[in-house]
């Protein structure tokens, strides 16, 4: 009866969330009022499978926004410090497999004013740690607060390639009582760039592909990290997170990181499980995210968009 008051008030569509959930699941949209019940109870089931809490909380759901979020770091004194934006609005199923930082094509009053609330929900809260603030970026400029993840993310690498600063560490020194070793938001030095290299069918909708990884060799040179846990010869198991590797590639400009970016991935080599790789190629080629024509890509891009084309 509240999610349905909910909808009458502010209209559809409308996202219903499991309180503890990520990663896309426990999500679902409801584009009319004859779903909004089924839908509910759907997503009160996924939640209650894959988290254990069947709690969920529903919001308006904004159609093709960005995904924008703020890294944050606060220490036990009462210091809290934001890093730098991050863009990670290429998704499929609401899960991220691209993200970059700093945020390209942001006014600097929409970058101020995300670092300013992410600053302001952390400090209120008290929050201690390391943390990340998302926010959705609406066409029309729009800035919503999305969630706080009270974690290191995935996606915390980019970060640390534009900032210099090993958020690993100050995770720990936070942990330890010890106060941050900086005090306010650092200058980004260059652009970096993450490809989450995924154990996943991109021809079969992203489908895992459990087997054994035949070859495995990794690109290098300068600006190319990757961080990994398999080998060749690895079994990957269909009951685990399907990603195999991350490859961050940073350059003094984000034209420098596309370029070297491409090079990475052309070298990037798997072999015995299909990968997600020549999904990451064809994204390097598309006008729509090398932003010559400006940046087009949403949260929903992938599915709306790209698809289409490929």
């Amino acid at each position: 009866a509240e999610v349905l008051a909910f909808a009458e008030q502010h209209g559809l569509p409308i996202a219903i969330k499991a309180a503890f959930g990520g990663g896309g699941r426990g999500l679902k949209v409801a584009w009319r009022m004859d779903e909004v019940a089924e839908l509910y109870e759907s997503a009160v089931r996924e939640a209650t499978a894959a988290f254990g809490r069947g709690e969920c909380f529903v919001e308006q759901f904004l159609d093709r926004p960005r995904h924008v979020e703020a890294q944050v770091l606060a220490d036990t004194q009462g210091h809290v410090v934001v890093l730098g934006t991050r863009d990670c609005s290429l998704q499929r199923r609401n899960q991220k497999l691209v993200e970059e930082a700093p945020a390209p094509f942001l006014e600097e009053a929409q970058r101020q004013r995300i670092h300013e609330a992410a600053r302001a929900i952390c400090a209120e809260a008290g929050y201690v740690g390391a943390g990340t603030v998302e926010f959705l970026l609406a066409r029309d400029g729009q800035i919503s607060f999305l969630e706080v993840n009270t974690r290191l993310q995935v996606e915390h690498p980019v970060t640390e390639e534009t900032t210099g600063i090993d958020l690993v560490v100050e995770q720990l020194r936070i942990a330890d009582g010890l106060p941050l070793t900086l005090r306010e938001t650092p200058a980004p030095r260059g652009h970096s760039i993450e490809f989450r290299i995924n154990a996943e069918d991109p021809g079969r909708g992203y489908l895992p592909t459990p087997g054994t990884i035949a070859a495995f060799e990794v690109p290098g040179g300068p600006g190319v990290r990757v961080d990994s846990g398999v080998c060749a010869g690895a079994s990957v198991s269909g009951l685990f997170d399907s990603m195999l590797a991350k490859l961050v590639v940073t350059g003094a400009t984000r034209e420098q990181a596309l370029a070297r970016a491409r090079r990475a991935l052309a070298e990037f080599r798997i072999e015995g499980v299909a990968s997600v790789l020549p999904f990451h190629r064809a994204v390097l080629q598309d006008r729509d995210f090398s932003g010559e024509e400006g940046f087009h890509v949403h949260t929903r891009w992938i599915e709306t968009v790209f698809a289409q084309r490929m």
